[in-house]
């Protein structure tokens, strides 16, 4: 059964409703919080669009478009399935596309013609966002940019994100509660840029404390996005204790036998402390943190918890039964600590460690986590699925845990590490591999898709690919999902673009790396995370075909701010020829050939910077702006802009260069002089230079070209024989 209600009737309706009643309209329906998204993105021509709510398709949400002698109606069976249904219809019918990097929105003056189109989603979720997200890009966000990526996520179908804010705010209340006091407990948070890592337990303390004014911003801030999330029918997944306790609270109880668990290289000081699953205390101090997070932001469904990541349990080796008692004590807690609660609460957990530490992770050790757990209480997000093949070298983790052992799990992806901006992604495996899991057999409970990226704002490619694949049970055919996205981001796709395109297709988009960062960005090669990118001859000449368009696509924004991107890579590259070069010559004891290839390195890099001025998204003024803004003092704003600097360079342990930017104002003010130190006398203070750096405020002196299009074009030609 299908129910139609016209967007321009509610709409009135509303109007003689508010002239009645002062009090605000009611958004528990799914058309206003839609039209009110397509309002924000095109004005007052949302009006003429006709919205309609239908019933789902056998339970998954589902949209039909039609447009016809210039009406489009927009039909959904909740808010995100019509905003989704408005966003396919931009792209395929307009050629119109809004990105994080801008928009391509020419729109035709009458709504053209477009054939009924009717899609069913087969997941019953569609997951995005990163626990580490909120450090590698949106720590420092306000409620505008939130807004912006809230309507960005409906518009790409997303209907369960991530919502982590606040969350020291309410463990703080948590703790006073159980008797500790306020400096002890913002002695055990983190900076902003690295709490992150803090709700996962791996670090503490490092780069804080947290001030009252940023406690109390944040609750405001999180009942914003909460609400947002909310009227547009999303589920918001939610933080919950995973067992990690400060230290004051550990010293308050010696005779319990907390475990300490090590990550990142850090000294012992910032490490862990977990309670044991045993204690009376798991129970008491997760029920807490649940009605605390619910008395302030209303009640939720699904919390997220991880007591693992990336740390192994403090178990004696080769003791398989004493590690599986434990694992299933710890599932048991986890479980019950989130039921006491709410007991309507569904456990959801990151699966990123069962495939990062597979030898830990056997079938055993994780049936035992999971054994103690109603399989309907608990979801298992399979986070990275691109990593087994590209980087660990296994089966995809849901195969090699025979589908999670009747859990229900989503099957996601993560396309970024740390928030790097170089090009990278397996496009074909986007395209197909989620389809092939959606078939398979030993698939068991598959219930959602989605992407995690560690951070936002690149490749942008990737996650328009990966936002249709949550709306189809088939694979994509690139060849022809391609031209489309180019059209609807360009506003044409002429045949060298094409050509650009399947060379981008078969080298930067056939890989997935971890660490896409040129060897200037590490000073020296780092032998731990291997640098590594596609800047073969194939690709550079992808970047020429593309920028050979500039004539009939000079006009587009999105055209323009790409073609600064891909020439800044070429560029970039022939950079690191020459910084290579420099490495080997100094090596060899050739002081004079080595500077005189560090000159020609510094020299094109200060035109990469000068570029990517220009650029909407690749710019440390941006980062250290939003940063500073929440500063209500200049010690605080220096403190916050040091925090967002450090996630960015040293990071902290042995984490140095993980986030690396491809950014103006980094490239000139840190990697360039950090360049020129090492082939230096001074070689020895690069430690002490990078921490003087990241203190002292910085302020911009990049400036942009005058037409960076053709200064890009300009530039590739005068550096192609490099």
């Amino acid at each position: 059964m299908k129910y139609h209600i016209s967007s321009s009737l509610f709409v009135l309706f509303c109007i003689v409703l508010c002239a009645c009643n002062s009090s605000s309209v009611e958004k528990d329906g799914i058309i206003q919080p839609a039209f009110d998204l397509i309002e924000r993105q095109i004005g007052e021509r949302a009006a003429g669009i006709q919205l309609e709510e239908i019933a789902p398709e056998n339970g998954k949400e589902t949209f039909e478009v039609e447009a016809k002698n210039g009406i489009l109606t927009l039909r959904g069976s909740s808010s995100v399935a019509i905003c989704y249904a408005f966003h396919t219809y931009l792209r395929e019918a307009c050629s119109a596309m809004k990105t994080w990097s801008g928009e391509h929105m020419e729109l035709p003056e009458t709504w053209p013609d477009f054939v009924l189109k009717e899609q069913t989603t087969p997941y019953e979720y569609r997951y995005f966002l990163n626990v580490c997200t909120f450090g590698y890009t949106t720590p420092y966000w306000d409620w505008e940019r939130w807004e912006k990526e809230i309507d960005w996520m409906a518009l790409r179908g997303v209907n369960m994100p991530l919502a982590t804010v606040a969350s020291e705010a309410i463990a703080e209340r948590v703790w006073l509660k159980m008797g500790l006091k306020e400096e002890d407990i913002r002695a055990f948070f983190t900076g902003p840029a690295h709490l992150p890592w803090h709700r996962m337990g791996n670090l503490n303390g490092w780069d804080g404390p947290l001030t009252n004014g940023w406690q109390k911003e944040q609750i405001k801030l999180q009942h914003k996005i909460l609400n947002r999330m909310r009227e547009l029918g999303m589920d918001p997944i939610a933080p919950a204790f995973a067992g990690f306790v400060p230290t004051a609270f550990a010293e308050r109880h010696p005779e319990i036998q907390f475990k300490h668990l090590e990550w990142g290289g850090f000294d012992e000081k910032y490490n862990a402390y977990v309670l044991p699953p045993e204690t009376p205390y798991f129970k008491e101090i997760g029920k807490l943190f649940i009605e605390e997070w619910e008395k302030e932001f209303g009640k939720n469904t699904y919390y997220l918890s991880d007591s693992f990541n990336e740390m192994k349990l403090p178990v004696a080796e080769g003791d398989d039964d004493g590690k599986h008692k434990l694992l299933a004590q710890y599932g048991e807690s986890i479980y019950h600590s989130i039921a006491a609660g709410n007991p309507d609460a569904v456990w959801v957990t990151q699966g990123w460690t069962f495939g990062y530490q597979h030898d830990f992770w056997d079938k055993a050790s994780l049936q035992a986590l999971l054994s103690r757990v109603p399989d309907d209480k608990m979801i298992i997000i399979d986070l990275g699925n691109d990593y087994p093949k590209w980087v660990w070298g296994t089966e995809q983790t849901w195969k090699n845990h025979d589908g999670f052992y009747g859990k229900k799990w989503i099957f996601s992806y993560v396309p970024n590490f740390g928030g790097k901006t170089p090009m990278t992604g397996d496009l074909q495996m986007y395209a197909t591999s989620s389809a092939e899991a959606l078939h398979s057999a030993n698939a068991g409970n598959l219930v959602g898709f989605g992407s995690a990226p560690e951070g936002l704002e690149n490749n942008e490619v990737v996650y328009e690919l990966l936002a249709d694949m949550g709306w189809t049970a088939d694979s994509i055919d690139l060849d022809s999902w391609l031209p489309v996205y180019c059209k609807a981001r360009y506003g044409g796709c002429p045949a060298a673009m094409d050509s650009a395109w399947q060379r981008f297709k078969e080298t930067a988009y056939s890989s997935l790396y971890s660490y896409p960062r040129f060897t200037w960005q590490t000073v020296v090669p780092d032998t731990r995370r291997i640098s590594k990118l596609d800047v073969s001859d194939s690709f550079l000449q992808g970047v020429e075909l593309f920028l050979s368009c500039a004539d009939s696509l000079e006009s587009s924004p999105l055209y323009v701010n790409d073609a600064i991107e891909y020439a800044s890579y070429y560029l970039a590259a022939k950079a690191d020829d020459c910084y290579k070069r420099a490495l080997k010559e100094d090596s060899l004891g050739n002081r004079v050939a080595a500077m005189q290839q560090l000159d020609r390195s510094v020299e094109i890099l200060l035109d990469v910077d000068k570029l990517l001025a220009s650029h909407p998204l690749y710019r440390l003024e941006e980062w250290v702006d939003m940063a500073r803004d929440w500063g209500k003092t200049d010690l605080e704003k220096d403190a916050y802009e040091a925090n967002a600097k450090r996630l960015i360079t040293t990071w902290g342990g042995f984490q140095e260069d993980y986030a690396a930017r491809f950014w103006s104002g980094l490239i000139k003010d840190y990697y360039i002089p950090r360049m020129k130190l090492y082939f230096s006398e001074q070689r020895a203070d690069l430690d002490r230079w990078e921490e003087n750096w990241i203190k002292a405020p910085w302020h911009n002196t990049s400036t942009s070209f005058e037409d960076p299009l053709q200064s890009a074009i300009k530039l590739v030609e005068r550096y192609k024989g490099e």
